[in-house]
């Protein structure tokens, strides 16, 4: 069965909810149109993320970043509002500074987005049988929540678990490979932070030793064909990618979309 792209999700706004969508632009920075266009910052301009601010797993904020509109409200269904992301910014603004008790302001990059890497800018790559080995690790852990955790943009179906780790090698050749017509190069497995540890309805850490947990059973099931150069430590999943050939991509031709085939090629040098 070939490995063909079965979903997309974009996530608007950096640390909260993200969407499915049938087909997504790759802009000419490797970024996904629209994926983490948005982010919250405080007044000294330090991004507010999940990673240092777990309340943000309390809010269903959500972003329509084609119509520019918002909704927001505590996942316990208090205090919602929405609007216009033009005309009603400042009531956003000032709803998330009340939640958070910080000055937060709202920023949008259409260009880049914000994400952790911009040398690996592009969408991050997971197969469906991956996720489902790792909620099989935890009692109580579903498929769905395992998605939530750890946020991957590009879903790949018709593989065996940790078959994303095929698109990525050490040494000078970088590991090339197609989605539909664009070529992308792996870049290295996806380093994790604090964040998938924690439920994403809630913010707290659970299991209690998730992290742990998971680089202990990563390394075990880690397949044989597997670069373990690439792997300083187990707390890694899903591929960080960016385009072959950055600001080249024919905005004509850029689309990924469900039911492309996602072909590994051969190793490049750059």
């Amino acid at each position: 069965m070939a490995a063909k792209v079965v979903q997309i999700r974009i996530f608007p706004l950096k640390s909260c909810d993200g969407f499915a969508q049938e087909k997504a632009r790759v802009l000419p920075s490797s970024a996904l149109q629209y994926d983490r266009q948005f982010a919250l910052i405080d007044s000294s301009g330090s991004l507010i993320n999940a990673k240092i601010h777990p309340r943000i797993h309390q809010l269903n904020l959500q972003v329509d970043p084609i119509h520019r509109r918002f909704q927001v409200a505590e996942r316990d269904g208090r205090r919602e509002i929405q609007g216009s992301l033009d005309d009603d910014g400042r009531i956003l603004s000032d709803w998330l500074s009340d939640f958070f008790s910080l000055d937060v302001s709202i920023i949008e990059n259409g260009a880049t987005g914000f994400p952790d890497d911009l040398d690996a800018a592009g969408p991050t790559i997971v197969s469906t049988a991956t996720l489902q080995t790792v909620a099989d690790w935890f009692e109580g852990l579903s498929l769905d929540e395992v998605r939530r955790r750890f946020r991957a943009n590009i879903e790949v179906g018709g593989v065996e678990p940790f078959w994303e780790d095929r698109l990525v090698h050490a040494g000078p050749n970088l590991q090339r490979f197609r989605i539909g017509k664009i070529t992308f190069i792996g870049v290295n497995p996806c380093p994790r932070c604090v964040v998938p540890t924690r439920d994403s309805q809630t913010g707290k850490v659970h299991p209690p030793l998730f992290s742990q947990q998971f680089a202990k059973n990563r390394e075990a099931t880690l397949p044989d064909w597997a670069d373990r150069s690439l792997f300083p430590h187990y707390y890694r999943l899903s591929t960080n990618t960016r385009l072959l050939e950055p600001r080249t991509v024919d905005p004509e031709a850029a689309e990924i979309q469900i039911g492309d085939r996602v072909e590994v090629l051969d190793s490049t040098s750059i």
